[in-house]
């Protein structure tokens, strides 16, 4: 097995470890995506089938990337070379898993094989209107307030009766009772939320014993990559899935667990060995990504935190170059020194998407996109996500309707778009039943969408997918509509276009299984998945949505006491450990080269703030770090006073 010879001791340690609960505790960039895709290959070297092979990650690029890479580790062995010519392991997420055992049992929930995947926003509207409807105004409390209390407790594994026994605290008591209301808007409708794609999964297999044993059954060898990112739900789903065989593999970092406020549990990977006795630990710390100067900052970091199991990240690259510290005036000042300095390395040779700008939060970017528009330096901003836009959500509400006819805010998106003199009058009545008393010019109106809507039903049963979104988009009356428009609304029918080339990929599947996916794939995205990789520009992203991304150049900005680390600490339910693991990570993204950067002055929510410098900063050894600032400036590392 050649293969082997390409690892060094512990990741061979680990791949040829098949039996049993194995816990690879893996630093930053010590190639825990190898362990996992080279361990599925040796199983299946080995004789196991690859249908009993399962692995989840977190996001759909992830997955991708780990499908992918199997799949080409695969074709170069040829021990594995017929297993997988009659079948395939499951490299999935944790939530698109849930939605295939949804799906394979929906009648056993009372659910349409085609249901309905709420997003963000469609949750954010159904819970507003359960808040009015258990007698609350939303305006006495925030929907997405009540809404991540209700997430919350279903990533506790927690039902909604389970919940409203330990409520304690009126918003506690408050959630209970909208989440009744904001149940029955879901069941009605034939849909889940995000959160439920795995409670109800969990509820399923808990409660159906012959269900349970079938995945058993079927999947006898489980990996489980970021372990440290798992929340008690789908711990619980792991380990009910490993069962008494055990043979699971967790592969995560204590020291990159940076999503508690998310409801993950750091407890998963630090008691695995409690959870599962007689499991095998694993280590894996040398680091073939950065420099040492970038590892030995990043150890120093860490090392202060105490809820982590030790291990000390080493590297054979070379020593490198020191962290980069510019001292700012302001926010501006700031943003035009990372801008300039990334468009002088790009004249020196280094392509932009090589370069990525990280900060702690959303409200930062402002400031640096101004300075990169006005420098010229191309760069794609991690946030607007393209599912997310108006034209494309109207398109997919087309389809989704066509698919769950119970789907009524789907109906109330697209039954006026574009406009087609329905009315909300109209509109009530349809959704209260009572479309057989509309009469006259409505009526027909009314039947004339429905016949459209019908139409579509039957067209993506037999037509390739992107086909049937072409069919949507002229059918409509969209295309038509927004060529008569101006700028705007060309650039709008172009990226229902783009929409129609990404659904390309879909069509090796059979028309009803490609819409499936389409739809499962743009409800559950996430920020990296909106990374274009052929579009070469400078990456902007907030610290979070970095994690698991590499750059050789990074630049981490806003590095004052209350932004970074955050002073909403308690409020967020954030640790300071967890913040310093949030530093950690940043400095763990970059391959060659680290700028730091801060500012004496900022304006926040519109009030000019000083600062001083971030205690992190303070960490850092001097052999760390060099000045980035002219001498003549005055700037220093030491705190300003005000």
């Amino acid at each position: 097995m050649k293969y082997l010879e390409t690892l060094n001791s512990e990741q061979k340690e680990a791949v040829v470890t098949t039996d049993g609960a194995l816990l690879v505790l893996a630093g930053a960039g010590s190639g825990k995506t190898r362990v996992i895709t080279y361990r599925i290959l040796h199983l299946i070297a080995s004789g196991v089938a690859p249908r009993n092979i399962l692995a989840v990650t977190f996001t759909n690029k992830a997955a991708k990337e780990m499908r992918e890479r199997v799949t080409k580790l695969l074709g170069e062995e040829p021990s594995a070379a017929r297993a997988v010519s009659e079948s395939q392991p499951t490299v999935t997420t944790f939530h698109s898993f849930g939605v295939l055992v949804l799906r394979e049992h929906h009648e056993r929930l009372g659910l349409r094989r085609h249901f309905t995947i709420y997003d963000r926003a469609d949750s954010v509207r159904a819970l507003k209107a359960a808040l009015e409807k258990a007698g609350y105004s939303p305006k006495q409390f925030e929907p997405r307030k009540i809404l991540g209390i209700i997430s919350r407790a279903k990533g506790d594994s927690l039902t909604r009766e389970e919940f409203t026994e330990s409520a304690r605290t009126y918003p506690e008591r408050v959630a209970s009772q909208v989440w009744e209301y904001y149940e029955r808007a879901l069941r009605g409708e034939h849909a889940l939320d995000f959160d439920d794609l795995l409670l109800r999964t969990r509820t399923l297999l808990s409660n159906n014993p012959d269900v349970l044993e079938m995945y058993r059954e079927r999947y006898t060898h489980i990996h489980v990559d970021e372990y440290q990112d798992t929340n008690k739900v789908q711990y619980a789903i792991a380990r009910m899935l490993a069962g008494t065989r055990a043979n699971i593999c967790v592969v995560g970092d204590i020291d990159q667990n940076i999503y508690s406020w998310r409801g993950a549990d750091i407890n998963n990977i630090l008691q695995f060995e409690k959870h599962f006795p007689n499991a095998k630990v694993v280590l894996l710390e040398e680091n073939y990504r950065s420099t040492k100067t970038i590892i030995s900052a990043s150890n120093t970091i860490i090392e202060k935190n105490t809820k982590r199991i030790p291990k000390t990240v080493f590297t054979n690259n070379a020593d490198g170059d020191a962290l980069s510290l510019y001292t700012a005036y302001n926010e501006s000042d700031e943003a035009l020194y990372v801008a300039t300095t990334s468009k002088e390395m790009i004249a020196s040779g280094v392509r932009p998407s090589e370069i990525a700008v990280l900060y702690r939060a959303n409200y930062q970017s402002r400031a640096l996109e101004d300075a990169f528009l006005n420098s010229g330096v191309p760069y794609q901003m991690l946030g607007t996500r393209f599912f997310e836009r108006k034209e494309i959500k109207d398109i997919l509400s087309f389809l989704r309707l066509a698919l769950n006819p119970e789907s009524s805010g789907d109906l109330s998106r697209i039954i006026n778009v574009p406009v087609r003199g329905i009315g909300k009058i109209t509109l009530l009545k349809i959704l209260e039943g009572k479309r057989d008393t509309l009469t006259g010019a409505t009526a027909l109106k009314v039947a004339h969408f429905f016949d459209f809507i019908a139409e579509i039903r039957e067209t993506v049963k037999y037509k390739r997918l992107s086909d049937t979104l072409k069919f949507i988009i002229k059918m409509s009356g969209l295309e038509a509509e927004l060529k008569k428009g101006g700028e705007e609304e060309l650039e709008r029918l172009e990226n229902m276009r783009e929409l129609v080339s990404l659904s390309v990929r879909y069509d090796e599947y059979e028309p009803l299984i490609a819409a499936e996916h389409l739809l499962e794939d743009a409800a559950l995205q996430s920020d990296q998945d909106e990374l274009k990789e052929t579009q070469d520009a400078v990456r902007l992203m907030t610290v979070h949505s970095a994690k698991g991304l590499e750059f050789p150049y990074v630049f981490i900005v806003g590095l004052e006491e209350g932004l970074f680390p955050h002073e909403r600490l308690s409020d967020e339910g954030i640790d300071t450990e967890e913040e310093r693991r949030l530093f950690y990570v940043a400095l763990t993204r970059a391959g060659k080269k680290i700028f730091l950067s801060y500012a004496h002055v900022r304006t926040i929510y519109g009030s000019q703030r000083v600062n001083i410098a971030s205690s992190f900063v303070h960490d850092l050894k001097d052999e760390h770090i060099e000045s980035a600032n002219p001498t003549e400036s005055g700037f220093e590392r030491t705190i300003l006073l005000d």
